[in-house]
């Protein structure tokens, strides 16, 4: 049934039902109020006791089932949370008792390694090193005399030429006449000399008739001298010019062969400027290389060697003509010098590689994994009878197909590591694995 709704509501408890309202009236006695529905009188110094009512305005009640849903959901959560915390935990602890444990088997456990004895195998040491082909005596031929204009050229670069050929001839078009003009003037002066020495002469015949005086006769003689001297004066200038004149002539100094010619008829050629030729003397030839500071001293002057061009499996024989007195503080490698014998296919400035054989002699091979290396040298771990690691300096000779030629440090009987060794600290006891075959 429907509940008319007046401008002030009915009031509803909580089971639904009608509760009573009461009303106090603007109209107060003054004496004393009375207490509704007990009729008790209340004086006015007092409060008066209000009955308890219920709020302007009502909510729907919630759902019993849905208020029992929530308090459940509420305790589930939480014991859900609790269990997930308790199992966290336990895993944690698992997780580092297992961890703790498989650290304490590491610390524990004995490194294994492989080891090898590595005896005394012959071999041939080489010392390799590359470098150029270059003339021993390279020659650079320029003008000796005044500035010139080049008029002919008689060679190519690669001519074979004798000494004293000339290669070149500058412009002698002023030098020649001037020549000319002084072998006159030499002429002339011998001429003079010769008829003031034979007035002289006729002065010494007749001096002791007395047909001339002493000072007619000396004058004769000083006359005969400035002839001669005369004579040397124009000689001296003739020689000058004469070798100014051979000197616009360029001649090989040495027989040789022509390696470059920088001249072309026409170019100014000036003394002391660049050469003009230059000449490879006898034409011999050598590769000058560069070899590392620890090879130096196994080298010496007349050891053979041999020399190979870069693309070319020809080889050609020579012998170390000369080895460099300082080491270079940047490289750390010494110069070496390998004379050839001439040869067209060995041009000055080709690459080219050489090999020295410095000896034959047993020597430890070890594994290219077995020999480490950091800021103290170059080292290998070595197993003593106890079991534990000693860290041994070597010096390593030369590498081959084989292995690292060890030339100093080793005996051959040693167990040396040969893998893991990176991984191993000097005094550190290890196990040795069981190689085939041993």
């Amino acid at each position: 049934m429907g509940r008319n709704v007046g401008a002030q509501p009915e009031h509803l408890d909580s089971l639904g039902n009608e509760s009573p309202i009461s009303r106090i009236g603007r109209d107060r006695a003054a004496i004393g109020s009375v207490v509704p529905n007990s009729g008790e009188v209340v004086p006015a110094s007092e409060p008066i006791p209000l009955p308890v009512t219920h709020a302007p305005y009502v909510e729907a009640p919630a759902s019993p089932w849905l208020l029992l849903t929530t308090g459940r959901a509420r305790w589930v959560t939480i014991g859900v949370g609790l269990a997930l915390i308790a199992l966290g935990l336990l895993v944690a602890v698992q997780y580092g008792k297992g961890t703790t444990g498989a650290t304490a088997g590491s610390e524990g456990a004995i490194p294994l390694v492989s080891a090898t004895v590595p005896g005394l195998t012959p071999v041939t040491s080489t010392v390799t090193f590359t470098g150029t082909i270059n003339a021993r005596y390279d020659m650079p031929i320029g003008t000796e005399g005044e500035t010139g204009r080049i008029a002919a050229l008689y060679v190519e670069a690669g001519d074979h030429v004798r000494k004293g050929q000339v290669l070149a001839r500058l412009d002698d078009s002023i030098l020649r006449p001037q020549v000319n003009r002084l072998e006159a003037s030499a002429d002339e002066a011998r001429a003079n000399a010769a008829l003031a020495e034979a007035q002289y002469a006729r002065a010494r015949g007749v001096e002791s008739a007395g047909a001339l005086s002493a000072e007619e006769i000396e004058k004769r003689r000083a006359a005969a001298v400035t002839a001669g001297a005369q004579v040397k004066v124009a000689e001296a200038q003739l020689a000058e010019y004469q070798a100014r004149l051979a000197h616009t002539e360029i001649r090989a100094p040495e027989n040789g062969l022509v390696l470059t010619r920088a001249a072309e008829v026409g170019q100014i050629a000036t003394p002391g400027g660049n050469a003009l030729f230059r000449l490879a003397r006898g034409g011999e030839v050598e590769m000058r290389g560069q070899v590392a500071e620890q090879d130096l001293p196994t080298l010496k002057i007349g050891q053979g060697a041999v020399v190979r061009l870069t693309g070319s499996e020809r080889t050609f024989p020579g012998k170390v003509r000369l080895l460099g007195a300082v080491i270079d503080p940047q490289t750390r490698l010494g110069e070496i010098r390998v004379a050839l014998d001439p040869d067209p296919v060995l041009r000055p400035g080709a690459f080219a590689r050489g090999e020295v054989v410095v000896g034959h002699a047993p020597r430890p091979v070890l594994p290219q994994t077995a020999v480490l290396s950091d800021e103290q040298g170059t080292y290998v771990f070595v197993v003593d009878a106890s079991g534990r690691v000693e860290r041994r300096g070597v010096r390593v000779a030369d590498t081959t197909a084989d292995g690292i030629v060890i030339a100093s440090g080793l005996q051959g009987p040693e167990r040396v590591v040969t893998t893991a060794a990176g991984f191993l600290r000097a005094g550190e006891r290890v196990s040795v694995a069981p190689t085939k075959g041993r």
